[in-house]
Formats: C-alpha cells, sequence, structure tokens
C-alpha cells in the first residue's frame, strides 16, 4: 500500500470538517437571503438580531469602501490561506486540536471564499446587540475561523507538546 492513500485517509476527516462548515455556512445564508430583505431585521433574543447585510471588505468590513481592488485580495488571500492549512493538515494529521482548528478556518476560509467569488461580497446575517452597543454582523463561516482561531491559540500555550529550542514542537 502506497503512502499517498495512508497520508489522504489521516486527512479525509479534516477535510470533511471543513467541507460541513462550508455547507453549512451556505445554508444558513441561503435560508436567509430568502427570508429577509437587505437591511431588514428579525429579533430572536434581545440580545441578537437577524439581519442581511452583505460586507464588500473583510472582519469588521475592513477596506469595504476601497473601490472594488479588495475583492481580488482577499480571493487571493483565502486561496494561498487554504493551500497553506492543507500542507499543515498534511504534516501534523494526528494533532487533534491544531487540525480542528485549522479544518474550522478552512471551512470558514471556503464559504466566505464562495461568497466573494459567486456574489461578489459575503453574506453576513448574525447581528449581537447589548445596552445600544452593537457587534458588526457575521456568519457561520466568520464563527468558524473564529473558533478555529481560539483553538489553535489554545492549542499553541497549552498543547501537549512543548516546542524545543529551535521553535518546532518536539
Amino acid at each position: 500500500m502506497s503512502a499517498a492513500p495512508a497520508g489522504l485517509r489521516r486527512l479525509a476527516p479534516w477535510l470533511l470538517v471543513a467541507a460541513v462548515v462550508a455547507v453549512l455556512d451556505q445554508t444558513t445564508k441561503a435560508v436567509v437571503q430568502a427570508m429577509l430583505q437587505p437591511g431588514a431585521r428579525i429579533p430572536v433574543l434581545p440580545f441578537l438580531d437577524l439581519v442581511l447585510v452583505f460586507n464588500d471588505g473583510a472582519a469588521f468590513s475592513f477596506l469595504a469602501g476601497a473601490g472594488g481592488w479588495q475583492r481580488a485580495f482577499f480571493i487571493g488571500i483565502a486561496l494561498a490561506a487554504a493551500v497553506l492549512i492543507v500542507h499543515l493538515l498534511r504534516r501534523h494529521p494526528g494533532e487533534r486540536l491544531f487540525c480542528a482548528g485549522l479544518a474550522l478556518i478552512l471551512g470558514g476560509a471556503a464559504g466566505n471564499l464562495w461568497d466573494r467569488v459567486v456574489l461578489g461580497h459575503v453574506v453576513d446575517f448574525v447581528l449581537l446587540h447589548a445596552h445600544g452597543w452593537h457587534w458588526p454582523a457575521f456568519n457561520v463561516a466568520d464563527s468558524a475561523i473564529t473558533v478555529g482561531a481560539a483553538a489553535l491559540i489554545w492549542d499553541g500555550v497549552f498543547g501537549h507538546r512543548a516546542a524545543g529550542p529551535d521553535g518546532r514542537r518536539a
């Protein structure tokens, strides 16, 4: 048996997690777009509304008004990140928390990448608010990226293996 099928078998669960995140993200966006007109709000909880907003920028609408060049820039970043993440998943398939974090980030990046390529903007729909304060609207992909980043930080700080003198994990 060659190494490629074994490597693919170890990589497959993480790619499946990423695919589930991307499908869940796209499904929720489709449901919200079918329910709401842009700018409309549906209160769900005292601190949570469903909204429909389109984001041409990145997190917190960073570069949203940059004139259009940012679309290609963010598509390029997402593609480069995906390549790097798949490389890291292939190198560390047994590091569960590390790979789970990477898989969540990959799935979230794929969900938002799809929006940018197909729609030209990212669909956001979750709005948290309290006492007049509003967090910028976000989506399932953004949530997965955030949880994935937190998992990577947790793994980096409290991971089961310490970094050696060369900075690499033992």
